[in-house]
């Protein structure tokens, strides 16, 4: 049975290069954060959808805006509960060297990438490319595949492809393996979804972290991680790193209260309710509310709130975290932390998403870009998986693609270059490819 020392010992390594560096300014898991500002798959966040596409707004959040703010919000939950374990376990700290710091960096890098795999228009682009290879064209483009393999794209996962993002290095680049070779603590923290696809088409929906071409890779760092393997007959699996948890809720509170608010910046949520419902969140009582709503103006009112709103549910996700530290050391934990809240504060967070699934989510704008993704992609991904297999027939898309999207040997790893270069599209990108190929607008030089 793993425990902090067993999970910790080997998480400042790095994938692909065993070692630790000699640069005494920053620590690895540092190190982890800024290789990730400066990789450009990180940088094409700023034109993906966060909720509506592209927003003209410069209030509203975009892929890489709320990238950066959970990622500050993954930091202080790390910090936090990384001081209540070192209290707890003083010999982290003695043998390991480890800080408060270090564990929120971890925590902090790993929210800072955790959406680096979605592909464009949103959520709707994951079912839009499962959709293709359900298709007929997408099944004959498949013959040949294990089912796992197919499952792969016919039931495509953003959290997948966001792991192999991270950690697959292209075969013509020979002399370094690993990806962005962050550390193993880093991408332990990543990993939501510690599993593969499920071979089961009734079972196939439920989400997971790891595609096929990426389970050898997997193995290697649950070994060094002392993962504990619940694999069964049916897929490979393992409990997760204890520290995702904690990026799980640093995403789980910026969606929550970040979305609300740009749909009140966008109008589609009424100034009364976001002031009631981010007041019922806070542990301001009435008269310091009373005071704030007088001197303040109303949209610094709104971001004093928010503040309040999320720094009150990241002392409550840590206490629920050390609370129940034990069972999740031991894999025995299976819930969100968010979803062990106090009812007060659970039914608050749940009137927000309801009411922006009704106002915000389904916006015409959304649902909009939402069917033009449902356009586009598929459009894209038949001419690049053809271009890939025969690209002697579909030269022009062939040449197009990155040499990076292009060295993949078997059938499914060059399906899997041609979706991970779809994907790794930004909404724009996407949407320029698509008018390019049907003559709509010509490329420029």
């Amino acid at each position: 049975m793993s425990n902090w020392f067993d999970y910790l010992k080997n998480a400042g390594l790095r994938l692909g290069k065993k070692g630790v560096n000699s640069d005494e300014s920053r620590s690895e898991f540092q190190r982890d954060y800024d290789r990730i500002i400066f990789f450009d798959a990180f940088r094409r966040l700023q034109n993906k959808t966060q909720v509506l596409p592209v927003p003209k707004s410069e209030e509203v959040r975009n892929r890489l805006t709320h990238s950066l703010e959970t990622a500050s919000v993954g930091r202080s939950l790390g910090y936090l509960t990384g001081k209540k374990i070192l209290e707890k376990y003083p010999s982290l700290a003695a043998e390991l060297h480890l800080r408060p710091e270090d564990f929120g960096y971890m925590v902090s890098a790993a929210a800072l990438a955790h959406d680096i795999g979605n592909p464009p228009f949103g959520h709707e682009g994951e079912r839009a490319v499962s959709d293709f290879f359900r298709s007929d064209e997408g099944e004959r483009l498949l013959e040949g595949l294990t089912e796992k393999q197919k499952a792969d794209f016919q039931n495509f996962e953003g959290n997948a492809a966001g792991f192999r993002v991270l950690t697959h290095t292209p075969a013509h680049i020979s002399q370094i393996r690993g990806g962005l070779r962050l550390s193993l603590g880093t991408l332990g923290a990543f990993v939501k979804y510690p599993q593969e696809v499920h071979s089961n088409p009734d079972k196939s929906t439920r989400k997971y972290g790891l595609f096929q071409s990426e389970i050898p890779v997997f193995e290697e760092i649950a070994r060094d991680l002392s993962l504990i393997d619940a694999s069964g007959p049916e897929r490979r699996k393992w409990h997760r790193f204890p520290l995702v948890y904690l990026t799980e809720a640093a995403d789980d509170i910026c969606y929550t209260l970040l979305d609300y608010e740009d749909g009140f910046y966008l109008g589609l949520i009424d100034k009364d309710r976001i002031v009631e419902k981010f007041s019922g969140l806070t542990s301001l009582n009435e008269e310091q509310q009373n005071i704030s709503t007088r001197l303040l103006p109303f949209k610094q009112l709104i971001g004093y709130l928010r503040a309040h709103a999320i720094n009150r549910l990241i002392q409550e996700v840590v206490e629920i975290f050390v609370d129940n530290e034990e069972d999740i050391v031991s894999g025995h934990f299976s819930h969100s932390l968010i979803s062990m809240l106090d009812e007060d504060l659970k039914s608050v967070l749940d009137e927000i998403l309801k009411e922006s699934i009704a106002k915000i989510y389904h916006h015409s704008a959304v649902l909009k870009n939402e069917a033009a993704g449902k356009t586009v992609i598929p459009f894209l991904l038949e001419k690049f998986v053809s271009a890939r297999l025969n690209p002697e027939s579909f030269k022009q898309y062939h040449l197009l693609m990155p040499l990076a999207y292009r060295t993949g040997q078997t059938r499914y790893d060059k399906i899997m270059d041609a979706v991970m270069f779809v994907t790794s599209m930004s909404d724009r990108q996407a949407i320029e490819w698509y008018k390019n190929f049907n003559g709509i607008e010509l490329a420029d030089y």
